[in-house]
């Protein structure tokens, strides 16, 4: 016989381990609101000289193109610019999990390029399967980006944040497709053609959105990410005068093949190469995506549109020396296939590379030092330009989650 005593203890106990997973499901699925962000200091010196509106970043498209263009060399540089300020939301609903996200740091683009002011970096919500807003493409890889204290990163690595609309009719731990609609959108070569033709009254139509999708496969070593993008370019000459018919379009298409090998628990490769025509706007560090070819044999259209073929890839390695010092090291590469009536000094190749020491002395600090390399090639006229460049970095964290009913 079961005393009264034990046998209320023993259904205590069973009781328990049945409902622990429902408490255990409940406790998961809260709901969740959260503010966070850092204060990040650059500060740094400049050896060669550099657009000054890019002061603070390496952008070989942005380095000289001609003897003396921004000497004097030598400046010292410090800027708070890639502080960032979000909130994020996860809220748990019959269709799914709702998550949202809007975040912006301060480095200034546009007009305001050169600026310490808001720059939107995020604003998406997220149900389900289903992404809508701005978010980093469809065609990027976040997760292969290598730690840099540099806030561009590599020149050629696929970087856009773009408005879309994305679905992910496969969403698993081991496997992962997406599929979306984005802004479309591309650079046109700014030569002078002048000479050749007056394109002033050429203007962009852009009918149709971008087509994006990529699909990545984890492995027990790490994982693997292919991407593809189609785009239609289109252009209309408005001018009711001209003797010529400059009307054309294009289509620009690319695909990006990225890799994360983890090699050890201290050693990780990261990888990603991109080749196609007219995508050059996805690049980090963005050329033309559009430019300027002749047209032999034809009167009426003597010269033609001509989405830019162009190449690239960066490799990089990254090493944990102790849990609280960190290194990456690595070369980027990008390379374009000028079309014949861009301009001698129109920018065809650059390099990139760097080596960083970080130190994480406590939880949500970070303080390191990096060295970061340019190089900048012209199209035909044989000039180029390098730079050099030390910058260290000061970061701090911050974040504070609210769990709600």
């Amino acid at each position: 016989m079961i005393s009264g005593k034990k046998y209320k203890r023993r259904l205590f106990i069973q009781s328990l381990i049945i409902l622990l997973p429902v408490f255990s499901f409940a406790q998961i699925n809260k709901n969740s609101f959260e503010v966070y962000g850092f204060i990040l200091t650059d500060g740094g010196y400049n050896f060669n000289t550099i657009d000054p509106d890019w002061f603070d970043v390496m952008r070989p498209t942005k380095l000289p193109k001609y003897k003396n263009q921004f000497d004097p060399a030598g400046n010292f540089f410090i800027s708070v610019r890639q502080t960032r300020l979000g909130v994020r939301s996860s809220t748990h609903t019959r269709l799914g999990e709702l998550k949202t996200q809007f975040d912006f740091d301060l480095f200034g683009f546009g007009k305001d390029v050169g600026q310490t002011t808001i720059h939107l970096v995020n604003g998406f919500g997220q149900l389900g399967k289903f992404l809508a807003g701005q978010a980093p493409s469809t065609f990027m890889d976040t997760e292969v980006f290598p730690v840099t204290l540099d806030y561009w990163g590599p020149s050629s690595r696929i970087f856009f944040l773009n408005i879309q609309l994305r679905y992910a009719p496969v969403y698993t731990e081991k496997e992962r497709l997406a599929i979306a609609f984005e802004r479309p959108g591309a650079t046109a070569d700014g030569t002078d053609y002048s000479n050749s033709v007056d394109i002033r009254d050429v203007k962009p139509r852009l009918p149709l959105p971008n087509l994006v999708t990529h699909y990545r496969h984890n492995w027990k070593w790490g994982y693997t990410q292919m991407a593809a993008i189609a785009k239609y370019l289109e252009w209309k000459d408005i001018s009711d005068t001209s003797v010529y018919d400059l009307s054309g379009s294009d289509i620009g298409w690319g695909f990006n093949v990225s890799t994360v090998i983890n090699a050890g628990k201290r050693l990780k490769f990261k990888l990603q190469g991109e080749y196609g025509e007219g995508f050059e706007n996805y690049m980090a560090d963005p050329s033309p995506d559009v430019a300027l070819e002749s047209n032999p044999g034809n009167s009426l259209t003597p010269v033609k549109g001509k989405a830019l073929p162009a190449w690239g890839f960066f490799s990089f390695v990254e090493l944990e020396w102790t849990p609280k010092l960190k290194s990456s090291i690595g070369y980027s590469m990008i390379n374009i296939k000028n079309a014949d009536l861009q301009s001698p000094d129109a920018f065809r190749k650059g390099q990139y590379a760097l080596i960083n020491l970080r130190c994480y002395p406590v939880d949500n600090v970070m303080f390191g030092i990096e060295y970061q390399y340019g190089k900048r090639d012209n199209f035909s006229d044989g000039f180029y330009s390098t730079a050099n460049k030390i910058q260290c970095s000061f970061k701090f964290n911050f974040s504070h989650k609210f769990e709600m009913k």
